[in-house]
């Protein structure tokens, strides 16, 4: 929030980064990058729970983020008075309302590792992200950018 609400839903370009790269600012979906275990429901179960998934009737036992890049493999992050900073060099964030502004908080220098992402969401104050929780982002678990918003119809229009 505000660049997405709850229960909007995006189309996402699984193939953005197959010819570009992955870019500071990007709105991108990744993986769960801390899994759950998966039960064993079985042949037929392991069916029908895919098939629900599919239409939209049972939720998925890991469900994909969707997150902001801030920082990229081998750059120093650090967040000192709620200001974010990549290499020393304060980040131009013009997608965050000042509320969300007052909330980045403080976090140590600490360089992004080879093939990972540093991600935080928009909604700073309430946003489990590599600050808390989630940790680097490996590259490998990026599904896609997200680019447009599809539902509901009144919030249809880019990311």
């Amino acid at each position: 929030m505000p660049t997405l609400e709850v229960g909007d839903r995006v189309f996402v370009n699984k193939f953005a980064y197959d010819v570009g790269e992955l870019g500071r600012g990007d709105v991108i979906v990744f993986e769960n990058p801390n899994p759950a275990a998966i039960p064993d429901r079985g042949v037929v179960g392991g069916f029908l729970h895919w098939l629900g998934e599919g239409i939209g009737v049972a939720q998925p036992e890991n469900e994909d983020f969707i997150k902001r890049v801030i920082g990229l493999p081998g750059e120093t992050i650090e967040i000192r008075d709620n200001v974010v900073t990549i290499d020393g060099v304060p980040l131009d964030e013009p997608y965050l309302t000042a509320e969300a502004r007052r909330h980045s908080g403080d976090y140590p220098a600490t360089t992004v590792p080879e093939g990972s992402l540093f991600v935080m969401g928009d909604n700073r104050g309430n946003s489990a992200d590599s600050r808390y929780g989630l940790g680097f982002v490996p590259i490998d678990r990026v599904v896609g950018k997200a680019f447009v918003v599809i539902w509901p119809p009144s919030d249809m229009g880019g990311v």
